[in-house]
């Protein structure tokens, strides 16, 4: 089951109510928030294990169903312009069936999603670009690694879907 874990912010402005206590493997929980570039509302997504960083636009409060597809649609498509193969990003999809709001529980999450929302630059004319620069920068929490290769690394390994 995929975990979106959103801030309270987020909470607020999509107008849910989140589960308690959720046990979602690392791999299938999304850290959530929202922020501002040029006036738009953005919502920024960072994968609790890889730190990979998905941003959609284009969501107005209370349109949490439509969060939801949008960040599956723009995954994909993300994954698939950094050549990742369909059926491993449909291996990914299979076992991340239905998507559990839930409250933020990882500071460390939250220190990588507020540190990738400092590097977003306007200069991007796709939002793929975008994310495809965001993810090519080391963080430390995944020992130095690229969130994109790591997270390329994780879906060859069948094994990380079990990791809580």
């Amino acid at each position: 089951m995929l975990a979106l874990r959103l801030t309270k912010d987020l909470l607020k402005d999509m107008k849910v109510t989140p589960v308690e206590d959720i046990n979602a493997a690392l791999f299938l929980s999304w850290h959530v928030n929202i922020y501002n570039l040029n006036k738009r509302k953005h919502i920024v997504f960072v994968n609790d294990l890889t730190r990979l960083a998905i941003i959609i636009d284009g969501i107005r409060t209370g349109q949490i169903e439509r969060l939801k597809e949008k960040f599956m649609i723009t995954l994909r498509e993300y994954l698939l312009r950094e050549g990742v193969n369909e059926s491993l990003i449909n291996r990914y999809f299979a076992n991340s069936e239905g998507v559990v709001i839930s409250k933020t529980n990882n500071r460390s999450v939250l220190g990588t999603m507020k540190e990738v929302t400092w590097f977003i630059e306007d200069d991007f004319h796709d939002s793929i670009e975008r994310m495809k620069w965001l993810n090519r920068m080391i963080h430390k929490p995944i020992d130095y690694k690229e969130p994109i290769n790591y997270f390329k690394e994780c879906l060859w390994n069948n094994n990380n879907y079990n990791i809580i």
